[in-house]
């Protein structure tokens, strides 16, 4: 699994993919869905398909698939090995959702939230495997949401194809087993080696499971959350507990507007200029802090406009 093109650049979200078997494009095929990490805080959230003949399907039963989340780390990547060596009639695909596109989605005016983010995902996903060729008479999903609404949004998308939406498919179905396995794997390996694009120094990587409650990763919160400019974006900024630390630790901003001047409307609500927080000239002119700012904005603006 080459993740290099993630690491590149994991602002944004990217597909990962394997070769397509060739007796994938000739017999008729089934495809399992899941994904890893929907619940942290910290990190991407990656969702897989796996697919095989249904021949075939004996086979990838005895390769001994189970749930991701039953297995340790050491098994998951034993078994992801095995799917590996079964390239000649396993395929897989995964799209790596960064913590930057999850909160994108999430917090931007239109309504988009994670099952939504979840089920186009998932479409897209099917839909790869259909243009890649692959034969598909079988789909099966763990559930995101009802499990009825979800099956008869996937039926009415993919006519002719028999879905089957349940929840813990991942440890009901082999093949969305091995959607788990190959999710999981790509996410514990993305969160283990992330590249912090932030200039950060020497950055503490015992962040725990990165789930909200775990004491860990709301220490490793408190200790990266800049006053002014949030977290880094290995966060989910539109998570709850970031918003909470965010609200109760940083800085309280205020959005100018045409009615009332930005720095006066501070002043108001008893807010303190940014200007506070960058060093003022001895003689009291506040010139040099203002040029100090504008360069530093403008740098961070810059940085951010070359992630997208």
């Amino acid at each position: 699994m080459d993740l290099s093109p993630f690491d590149d650049d994991n602002s944004v979200s990217c597909r990962l993919v394997s070769e397509i078997p060739e007796v994938c494009k000739t017999e008729d095929c089934c495809l399992g869905i899941d994904e890893a990490g929907r619940g942290p805080v910290l990190g991407p959230m990656v969702y897989g398909i796996c697919f095989c003949p249904l021949s075939r399907k004996e086979e990838l039963k005895d390769l001994k698939v189970a749930d991701s989340k039953t297995l340790t780390e050491a098994e998951r990547e034993n078994l992801f090995e095995k799917l590996d060596e079964a390239k000649s009639y396993v395929g897989w695909a995964l799209q790596i959702l960064s913590p930057n596109t999850i909160s994108t989605c999430m917090l931007r005016r239109t309504k988009y939230n994670l099952n939504a983010l979840s089920h186009n995902t998932a479409i897209d996903l099917v839909q790869y495997a259909l243009d890649s060729g692959v034969q598909l008479k079988e789909i099966y999903v763990d559930t995101v949401g009802p499990a009825d609404k979800y099956e008869h949004k996937l039926s009415q998308r993919f006519p002719g194809i028999q879905v089957t939406v349940r929840p813990k498919a991942d440890s009901l179905f082999p093949v969305v087993s091995a959607a788990s396995i190959c999710a999981k794997v790509a996410r514990d390996r993305v969160v283990k080696g992330w590249n912090f694009t932030e200039d950060l120094g020497e950055v503490d990587t015992d962040y725990g499971s990165g789930y909200p409650n775990d004491p860990k990763t709301k220490a490793w919160l408190l200790k990266y959350l800049d006053p002014v400019f949030g977290y880094p974006q290995f966060v989910r900024f539109s998570w709850s507990t970031a918003q909470t630390l965010m609200d109760s630790k940083a800085v309280n901003v205020h959005w100018d507007d045409d009615e009332e001047d930005g720095e006066k409307a501070a002043q108001r609500q008893s807010n303190k200029s940014m200007l506070s927080y960058f060093s003022v000239s001895a003689g009291g002119n506040d010139q040099n802090a203002t040029h100090q700012a504008h360069r530093f904005f403008t740098e961070r603006r810059l940085k951010s406009l070359n992630t997208l």
